[in-house]
């Protein structure tokens, strides 16, 4: 599954438009972590569990939009996006999504 942040791929051609894919994931860690990141908080600098976090659930997101794609028979979803919001204290919404589209074959 090609995935691009543009709305063209290199040397591809869109033969059809496939509509809407998205893949979303509520994702928090344990109360141990969100104590430490407090801490973190008062001195600065990286928040590494809220930063592996959000990259653990890019990932869920990312996989679950692809899935989608795939039982449309996609070969590629252009203008991906990500957005994220905070639910509450230690727990964010990923959201991932774009479209999926059809190439043409060479």
């Amino acid at each position: 599954m090609i995935l691009t942040t543009t709305e063209k791929i290199a040397n591809k051609e869109v033969e059809k438009t496939l509509g809407l894919v998205k893949g979303n994931v509520i994702q928090s860690k344990h109360v141990g972590k969100d104590i430490i990141a407090s801490f973190k908080q008062i001195i600065g600098g990286e928040i590494k569990q809220y930063t592996e976090m959000l990259s653990e659930a890019r990932e869920i997101a990312t996989k679950r939009m692809i899935t989608k794609a795939e039982k449309l028979d996609a070969d590629a979803i252009i203008n991906v996006r990500f957005m994220t919001s905070m639910v509450m204290t230690g727990a964010a919404e990923i959201l991932a999504y774009g479209t999926a589209v059809k190439l043409k074959k060479d």
